[in-house]
């Protein structure tokens, strides 16, 4: 049976101007400030709205989660410098999904829920598409805040256009060998930035599978390039860093946090033990910092075909 502790009582971070820097633009104390206010904020809301779903509809939790949602709504307009918007998107993906799971709830007014949906489609369907684009992780950051939000609101076309993308540069992502070029390029952080470029991916392409029933986790190759392949190569270098051609002594991540996120739901999607092997110690798995795709990879697990 599934269950889930909720601690409700937060304080709201919103900000009307998401104002986030890099190299130095701004101080990095408030960098932190506002990157952490956000991604607190967003996963209150879609834990609380998660709750609401796995508690028989207990309205105390929705209501939390649309206290989080209606804060950044009512406040927050735009982003700015040079993060702005890519913290936007990959912190806000949260709050899309807790909209989804909350949009047939009838504690939600219409003013509000209205509003919510208005800040969906001017402030975070604006940064993710400002960056989909992007040669690296930011597009595919992008493309998920995109094809999540289009998905929320019912637009067929954002949807077709996020597959498209997604289809169009994948083999240009994604090396015959399964390394990605532009993040093993990225030093120290080259397994991180692999992984952070593969959970966005891989969620983009599970939500137009939900949305169409087109596959391209497992129906989309170039030779011997897929999506599988790059997820075989992540999962094997992080746990062997020592081969790691790209960098001297790379950072790794562990079952505990990333990439045992991404492999605790890969591992049911394409029934690969090793993955499942490898994060078995640490279930329950919850990744509650940063960014979000794949956040209660444990509790929420996917399969192809009988998904509800």
């Amino acid at each position: 049976m599934r269950s889930i502790i909720i601690f409700v009582v937060y304080a709201l971070h919103s900000l009307s101007n998401l104002i986030l820097g890099a190299s130095g633009a701004i101080p990095t104390v408030l960098h932190q400030k506002n990157s952490r206010g956000l991604q607190s904020d967003a996963f209150d809301a879609y834990a609380c709205a998660l709750a609401y779903h796995i508690s028989d509809g207990q309205s105390k939790y929705a209501n939390q989660s649309i206290r989080f949602l209606t804060a950044w709504a009512d406040l927050n307009t735009k982003y700015s410098d040079f993060d702005g918007s890519l913290v936007m998107v990959y912190s806000g993906t949260a709050m899309v999904m807790a909209g989804e799971l909350l949009l047939n709830y009838n504690g939600w007014s219409h003013a509000s829920k209205k509003k919510y949906l208005e800040w969906v489609q001017t402030v975070y369907l604006k940064a993710s598409n400002e960056i989909r684009l992007r040669k690296n992780n930011w597009a595919d950051w992008g493309r998920l805040g995109s094809i999540l939000s289009a998905h929320l609101l019912e637009n067929s076309t954002e949807i077709a256009e996020n597959i498209r993308l997604v289809k169009s540069d994948l083999f240009h992502k994604i090396a015959p060998d399964g390394h990605m070029p532009e993040e093993t390029a990225r030093g120290t952080n080259g397994i991180w930035y692999t992984y952070f470029s593969l959970a966005p991916i891989t969620a983009t392409c599970w939500v137009a599978y939900q949305s169409t029933g087109e596959n391209l986790l497992t129906n989309y190759k170039q030779g011997n390039s897929s999506i599988k392949q790059a997820l075989d190569y992540l999962y094997y270098y992080n746990l062997h860093p020592n081969e790691w051609s790209w960098f001297v002594n790379p950072n790794k991540g562990s079952p505990t946090s990333w990439p045992g996120n991404l492999l605790e739901v890969m591992s049911s999607l394409y029934g690969d033990n090793r993955y499942s092997d490898y994060v078995k110690s640490s279930r329950p798995l919850i990744y509650r910092t940063h960014h979000f795709a794949w956040t209660f990879p444990t509790l929420m697990t996917v399969q192809f075909g009988s998904y509800q």
